[in-house]
């Protein structure tokens, strides 16, 4: 059964914002137990309204534990590159023979059920999958629980009293910081695997115990 057709509840949300569920954790999930899926997207910018979706990556976490087999990687077909090519690295051709738009967006929502979703800087992921939900499903969008690795880090920092600066809240910054290895970015796919291991770290170093601790 398709993603779609297993919508069964569309409800009116916030300023009748029409949404529907997708089963997300309740907030008071201990980080133990919490299902999440580390979301990455490559689009030709940062302006969802304006911008096109290029690839989508993911990888699952179970608690503390990450499951590389259920991680997922589509290249969205619909768009040209432009001048973005010289940051993701993807080609037009590449771009033609991948995956409609609304099957993408289907793989992933089918991967996030029941899960929270994690991404750096979520904001972009959120404003992507809005806009092609309200295209896809007659205006709704998922109800969506969030965890911005971005967000979690400054606030560890503050509370450690070293106040970000500069670059220091990029993925690869943070990482050095933690002594994680170095991935190239701009990969969805590796870019959503670095997500999740910052998020285990930052977690570990913080005094965090349940969704409602880290959630947006």
């Amino acid at each position: 059964m398709s993603f779609l057709s297993a919508i069964s509840t569309i409800s009116g949300g916030l300023w009748g914002q029409k949404t529907f569920d997708i089963a997300a954790p309740a907030t008071d999930t201990a980080l133990e137990d919490l299902p999440a899926l580390a979301v990455d997207m490559e689009t030709t910018g940062i302006k969802p309204a304006r911008d096109t979706m290029l690839s989508i990556g993911w990888v699952p976490l179970n608690g503390r534990s990450i499951d590389l087999s259920g991680a997922g990687y589509v290249v969205v077909a619909g768009g040209e590159v432009g001048e973005s090519a010289t940051i993701h690295g993807l080609t037009d051709d590449e771009i033609a023979l991948g995956v409609k738009p609304e099957e993408a967006m289907e793989q992933l929502l089918e991967a996030l059920h029941g899960r929270v979703l994690l991404a750096h800087f979520a904001a972009l992921e959120t404003g992507f999958v809005h806009k092609h939900c309200r295209q896809l499903y007659d205006g709704a969008v998922p109800d969506l629980t969030v965890v911005d690795t971005f967000s979690l880090e400054r606030r560890h920092m503050e509370r450690m009293a070293t106040y970000p600066r500069g670059e220091d809240l990029r993925l690869p910054r943070i990482r050095e910081r933690y002594q994680l290895p170095h991935y190239n970015s701009h990969n969805a796919l590796s870019d959503a695997l670095a997500c999740a291991e910052v998020y285990l770290a930052i977690t570990a170093a913080s005094r965090v115990h349940t969704l409602k601790d880290i959630r947006e």
